[in-house]
């Protein structure tokens, strides 16, 4: 069975449990009568996006206290500062290495295909289209392609640029990461990606670069000034009449590009231009690159893109059926408008309408080549010719068809692992140096997750109770730091003892309450047991919200939507676990409280134990070792996706956070690599080292327990000598 069959056959059983005794719906908190809650599943999205509309009315707030043109000259060097550091920082330019691979010639141009290193051994693919009657030094585009597999070869992609040649434009069209013969998870044996389709192989890789604090952006950002850099150094180019053109996909590249290079003098985005807000209403954050690290929290939203260019022109190419938000796109060119009006060019911002959906229409690409015309010196007609569409093999530029297997070269992973390697050095350098660092360690930790310790712990609402031979077993639900509940049990013993032990399951917390399960061998050895619905998970999730890029059942788009506010979903679920802590301490009887998490939620229930000292101790079952192991495997496990903290290598590992947990108990037992896979490797043994390390200075070894084989021992034997 490979490690996709492992995990959808885990998350299917997780899903489907059958429950002896009482069915599914009997154990559910607030279905049927609570019509209130009737949106519960979608509770993490609702959660999320209410943050992030927060943080935008901050922005709005902000733009409308702008004056004048110093007020907005002053916003432009603001806004550039957190484009550099969120998207960036950006590396030294090297040598581009750019070869020509090949030439072909078409009837009016040549088409020459290239090659060049965006960064060393990084190769972007791309084709130099020459018009052949042109100006000496003639202006020249940046074609960026959307989100397809074929990149800039397909028809539709084809129409637009090869206009442009035939108005005498030089047009560089790029092949973006993961697109056309860019492939970063490439079989060559079945001839596709691993991942799947573009969308999901840009946000794979984006979850570890996330992790090391950046944004995945970068790349293709980086990509297309390089392309830049190339179309200068042409001498058939004008340096001072460089535009960037493209839809969807390119449209995001395009607005990144135009905002980070000050070279670019018209821009036109098409088909993605909307606001945060409308894009959050309704179709939620898209793939990886199109997501920002802290983004909104830094205060960004889709018009900077444009204003941090002001004056030059920009043309908003948007459809009035598209998914982007057409409302979006109208006000956001209102706001920019403003900026325009301000700079005294208002006549440089234009946004172009059709009625149609997501994609190009002739009215939008003529409105496309008139605007170049104007703005980059280009005079003539603006109607568009028919064309003769170049083959993938006249446009191919390696020998095979993709890089994996021609040329190879550098992937993303594989610079974002040597990157946090950098990363790993200096937090060891620390350790190293500062043995004793759990408040700085807490404080990073609290601060990177967006944890908000509860104020108020609310009053319980009870939904129901049912009895078991020796046991009952009661339901309630209590509101979460936000507008949404968090469904619980409780399940208490007929003859209780002092402990009680939060519970907390991937599934949820009718996944072992069932007669017979694992919940039931707590309580029979004397403990009430707390098991909830974390945010997202049970009855609270995982919700209508899935996204483009949704890889074996989960959704990294929801996850996204948690790292561009800063406000980590593991934060929310901490906060939440210590509220049902402080609930069960008001709890007559109860006066020590233990955690108990499996494998995904492990690292919600280390967190919340690091910054709660009233959970006593803990037990964590198939956690996996670091984040380290996560951004060091070119595979990881899909499962641990929401439960990772955006930006957490910069300053702290998990393991780091289980070494603040000493001298209290702790048994990690079946620990796994970032793939999810149970190892007692080198790797895992180095993670461990932390945790030893900081129990040994507390004299506290007998209170950690590391059972690296998730089956050398009995669970209850183990939980026997933990308890």
């Amino acid at each position: 069975m490979n490690k996709i069959q492992t995990f959808l056959t885990l998350y299917f059983s997780l899903s489907v449990t059958i429950l002896s005794g009482q069915t599914k719906d009997e154990l559910n908190v607030l279905t049927n009568n609570w019509l209130q809650y009737s949106d519960a599943p979608n509770s993490l999205y609702h959660h999320l996006t209410g943050e992030a509309y927060q943080m935008l009315e901050r922005r709005v707030e902000k733009i409308n206290q702008l004056q004048d043109i110093n007020d907005w000259k002053n916003r432009q060097k603001e806004v550039r500062q957190i484009l550099w550091e969120i998207i960036g920082p950006f590396p030294e330019k090297t040598p581009l290495n750019a070869k020509i691979t090949g030439t072909v010639k078409k009837d009016g141009y040549k088409v020459e295909n290239i090659i060049y290193e965006s960064l060393p051994g990084f190769y972007v693919t791309s084709s130099l289209f020459i018009p052949d009657k042109r100006q000496k030094r003639a202006p020249a585009i940046l074609f960026c392609s959307g989100h397809s597999h074929g990149a800039y070869r397909l028809e539709s992609y084809q129409l637009p640029l090869l206009n442009l040649v035939k108005k005498g434009f030089i047009v560089l069209a790029i092949d973006p990461v993961s697109q056309g013969e860019r492939l970063q998870y490439f079989d060559p044996e079945k001839g596709e990606s691993i991942i799947g389709s573009s969308t999901k192989e840009h946000s794979y890789p984006a979850v570890q670069v996330f992790l090391t604090g950046k944004s995945i952006a970068r790349y293709f950002a980086w990509d297309g000034i390089r392309g830049i850099d190339y179309l200068v150094s042409r001498k058939e180019v004008d340096p001072e009449r460089i535009g960037v053109h493209g839809l969807s996909g390119g449209g995001t590249q395009t607005a990144y590009i135009s905002a980070l290079d000050d070279r670019v003098a018209a821009s036109a985005p098409a088909c993605y231009i909307t606001s945060y807000r409308r894009l959050l209403e309704s179709i939620g954050v898209q793939d990886g690159e199109q997501n920002l690290y802290n983004g909104l929290a830094r205060g960004i939203d889709h018009a900077d893109y444009i204003e941090v260019r002001a004056p030059k022109p920009t043309l908003v190419m948007a459809n009035t059926r598209d998914f982007f938000s057409i409302q979006g796109s109208r006000e956001t060119f209102d706001e920019v408008k403003r900026a325009y009006t301000i700079f005294g060019k208002p006549d440089n911002i234009e946004i172009i309408e059709d009625d149609y959906g997501h994609g190009y229409t002739k009215k939008n690409r003529e409105a496309m080549y008139a605007f170049f015309q104007k703005h980059l010196g280009m005079p003539g007609s603006s109607a568009e010719e028919e064309v003769i569409f170049s083959t993938e093999k006249e446009l191919q530029k390696t020998t095979t068809g993709q890089l994996a297997n021609s040329l190879g070269g550098e992937t993303i992973f594989d610079i974002n692992r040597k990157e946090a390697e950098g990363l790993i050095s200096r937090l060891q350098a620390k350790r190293d140096n500062s043995p004793s660092t759990s408040a700085e360690i807490l404080n990073s930790a609290k601060k990177l997750s967006g944890f908000n310790l509860p104020a108020d712990v609310g009053n319980p609402v009870f939904t129901g109770r049912f009895q078991r031979q020796g046991y009952a077993i009661e339901k309630y639900y209590v509101k979460g730091e936000g507008n949404y509940v968090i469904p619980y049990l409780l399940v208490k013993p007929e003859n209780p003892g002092s402990k009680a032990i939060i519970y907390i399951h991937p599934a949820g917390k009718s996944a072992e309450a069932h007669d017979g399960g694992e919940i039931e061998w707590f309580v029979k050895n004397g403990f009430t047991v707390l098991a909830p619905d974390l945010i997202g998970t049970g009855e609270t999730g995982p919700g209508s919200f899935k996204g483009d890029a949704v890889i074996l059942g989960v959704s990294n788009n929801m996850w996204f939507t948690s790292v561009i506010t800063g406000k980590s979903i593991a934060g929310i679920r901490t906060a939440d676990i210590i509220r049902l802590r402080m609930l069960l301490s008001a709890t007559p009887g109860i006066e020590e409280i233990y955690g108990f998490a499996r494998k995904e939620m492990t690292p919600i229930l280390l967190y919340a134990a690091a910054f709660d000292e009233k959970i006593s101790r803990i037990a964590l079952i198939e956690p996996f070792s670091s984040y380290r192991s996560i951004v060091m495997n070119r595979f990881y496990y899909m499962g641990f996706v929401h439960n990772l903290v955006a930006g957490a290598l910069t300053e702290y590992d998990l393991p780091d956070l289980a070494a603040t947990l000493a001298p209290r108990k702790i048994i990690l037992k079946g620990i796994t690599d970032g793939n999810g896979e149970i190892k007692d490797n080198e790797s895992i043994k180095t993670d461990m080292k932390i945790i030893r390390n900081a129990y040994q200075l507390k004299n506290a070894g007998e209170n950690l327990k590391i059972i690296s084989d998730g089956m050398s021992e009995n669970m209850q034997d183990v939980l026997n000598d933990w308890k």
